[in-house]
């Protein structure tokens, strides 16, 4: 009998159900050994050794573990495929005695045979390709986990004390990609701040034929003007017209007193070609712009489809996928939509991050099964239609990469007049739809015809309606375009991007203002603080340098050691400087408004609960309000109140009536309101 090892009673299960027999899965719970929360745990003097500990409420766990190993001949770790999942791999192997931690060299003890089984997809057949093909522990996966967790504790454990004793705030926290991530947010606040908005015009003619142009420039003077702004995470392009108030009207009763006509007619047809498949960020993007996912939640759904086996590994930056998928793939396309749809042979995509693990896949669908077929028989495992509407999109863009490149025809008209007013107008129209039948469907209905007129002709213009706009700062930042930025800035990795977000929302350093990350006052001055106290840490380039050495230290190209060494030095050197240093940090609150009780301001505060509104006047005053989530467009159906979100003891979320107690209305779901 083997004992097979895994994280989750989720993936137990399903390994159970494809094993069947002769095999044992036991699930941890996740990690078994850990740095203790209440210090540092880091010896310095003893190249960075961490002090690892059981993590607390697993000693039964490790109880059940540990009579299991003896009971079973053969002991097999399943753990996932990434880092994080290699350590904890690592650790179940220290607590049932097959390492030896001689620090900083780690290894097995002599004699010791333990097998690790890697896949990425919980399948029958990846299953029994991986238990035919078992490895042994990847080290240097485990090296780069750990110097990872040392960074981060040294950063966290170090710097945070020196944070509440300059502000008398204990509860405030820093951290190495944490902040870096904070202060993209604190930047680009700063940037829209001193931006000059300017009022501009856009002038479109409605010709003959209902044919729509826009006016583009008047005697070869282009009216768009593009202008760039160096920011901090890089380079921001906006465009205005030269168009303005003064002059709009002037110009609109010019060219309706003027002649025109055709004086070129360009055709042509481009081929559009499908998006990569998901990587980890890309995933988390789109399931926010497509469905108002947060990162957190994109994961969290990702893992039970992994785990039920439905999808592969969900975390990933590569754009790999296997034979295993491409040619049933065009079996699928040829069924589905015809043999015209699929390709000849399979298409590649070339993965962008240089960090990438080429070994790894992009995530798809384990079985080409559409959303229903896949999900049945599934309602008791708890599946949502959230999980319905992740697997869709992860199907359907999987699917696309494989099918043919749509063929676009589009047609630009030139229109000039007596006073030379140029005009432009262009049309596209879906020739074949391609992998667009599937992945864009309303695009292809939208474009089915055009209005081609001849060169020469003369042309009457019907109406000018202008369209004012006015000059856009840089945007901030929602969810996802700063994961996208964290990607191309190489900060973090796709695995910790949900946690960062999480974080820095906790802390109250950030806010929503609708979707957008807006900083705190608190975030703010914390940021300015540390960036400017310690500018080569929380620089983006040297926190992007530092992933590449993690990178290389799982690569076999770098001591995990001296990558901490290089780091400690110099943060060393500064950190006592500023130990040193007896300025205070004072910090504005956010003011949400005014105390109902005595008149003073309310303000944000923490507890173990999570945040709350109290006023600034305590202990004097102690009046305090919870924060609720409103739900747009829902009202209670006994009084016509908000509903709102609340969450049960063990975190549940549910909703109710905003006007509790005295209306009790309250539901699991909002589907059938």
């Amino acid at each position: 009998m083997a004992l097979i090892i895994v994280e989750s009673p989720t993936k137990a299960r399903t390994f159970n159900y494809i094993l069947k027999s002769n095999h044992f899965v036991f699930a941890t719970m996740g990690h078994v050994r850990d740095l203790p929360k209440n210090r540092i745990a880091i010896d310095y003097e003893k190249d960075f050794k961490p002090d690892y500990e059981v993590i607390k409420n697993k000693e039964k766990i490790i109880m059940q573990l540990k009579k299991l190993a003896e009971e079973n001949q053969e002991i097999i770790l399943a753990t996932d495929l990434d880092r994080e999942g290699e350590a904890i791999s690592y650790h179940i192997a220290y607590i049932l005695g097959y390492i030896n931690e001689d620090w900083p060299n780690i290894g097995f003890k002599e004699g010791v045979s333990l097998k690790r089984i890697v896949f990425h997809e919980i399948t029958a057949k990846a299953l029994t390709e991986a238990l035919a093909n078992p490895e042994t522990l990847r080290l240097d996966l485990v090296k780069a986990q750990f110097a990872r967790r040392i960074l981060d504790r040294v950063v966290g454990y170090e710097l945070s004390p020196l944070l509440w004793k300059k502000t008398g705030k204990n509860w405030l926290s820093a951290g190495r990609v944490q902040t870096v991530a904070l202060r993209l947010i604190v930047e680009r606040e700063k940037e829209i701040k001193v931006f000059k908005t300017e009022d501009y015009f856009q002038i479109f003619g409605l010709f003959d034929q209902d044919i729509k142009a826009k006016l583009i420039s008047k005697d070869s003077l282009i009216y768009e003007q593009k202008f760039t702004l160096k920011l901090f995470a890089g380079d921001y392009q906006y465009t205005k017209t030269t168009i303005n108030k003064d002059n709009v009207e002037n110009i609109k009763q010019d060219c309706l007193n003027d002649k025109y006509k055709v004086i070129e007619v360009k055709e042509s047809i481009d081929s559009r070609y499908p998006m990569p498949p998901y990587t980890t960020s890309l995933l988390q993007q789109d399931a926010y712009y497509k469905h108002g996912f947060s990162s957190k939640q994109t994961m969290r759904l990702a893992q039970d489809l992994y785990e039920r086996g439905l999808i592969t590994y969900h975390r990933t930056d590569s754009f790999n996928l296997s034979a295993r998928f491409v040619f049933p793939a065009k079996e699928y396309i040829e069924k589905k939509f015809g043999k015209e749809y699929a390709l000849e042979k399979p298409r590649g995509f070339r993965t962008r991050s240089k960090s990438a693990q080429e070994a790894h896949e992009a995530i798809r669908p384990t079985k080409l099964l559409e959303m229903k077929a896949a999900f049945k028989g599934k309602k008791e495992s708890k599946l949502t239609i959230n999980h319905q509407r992740l697997y869709t999109l992860i199907f359907n863009r999987a699917i696309a990469t494989q099918m043919k490149e749509a063929q676009i025809k589009t047609v630009k008209t030139d229109i000039v007049s007596d006073k030379n007013y140029f005009f432009e107008s262009e049309q596209q129209q879906v020739i074949f739809d391609g992998f667009l039948k599937i992945f864009d469907p309303y695009y292809v209905i939208n474009h089915q015809t055009i209005i081609k007129l001849e060169k020469g002709i003369s042309i009457k213009i019907k109406t000018l309606d202008e369209k004012a706009l006015i000059s856009k700062p840089p945007p901030r930042y929602n969810e996802a375009s700063l994961i996208r930025a964290l990607e191309e800035k190489g900060i973090g990795r796709p695995s910790t991007y949900a946690m960062i977000i999480s974080l820095i929302q906790m802390k109250n350093y950030t806010e929503k203002d609708g979707r957008y990350f807006v900083p705190t006052s608190i975030g703010s001055s914390i940021c300015d603080y540390l960036s400017s106290s310690f500018p080569k840490i929380f620089d983006l380039s040297y926190t992007a340098d530092l992933e590449d050495g993690l990178d290389r230290i799982a690569n076999k190209q770098e001591d995990y050691i001296k990558l901490l060494r290089d780091f400690y030095t110099p943060f060393k050197t500064e950190l006592d400087i500023k130990k040193e240093d007896s300025a205070v940090l004072k910090i504005e609150d956010d003011v949400k408004g005014i105390c109902p009780d005595c008149g003073g301001n309310l303000i944000s505060r923490f507890s173990r609960f999570g945040k709350f509104i109290a006023c600034s006047n305590y202990p004097k005053c102690k009046y305090t309000k919870s924060i609720v989530k409103i739900v747009k467009n829902r009202k209670c159906p006994l009084c016509q109140g908000d509903v709102v979100v609340k969450f049960t003891k063990s975190k549940k979320r549910f909703y109710g009536c905003g006007n509790y107690p005295k209306c009790k209305w309250s539901a699991w779901s909002l589907l059938k309101l």
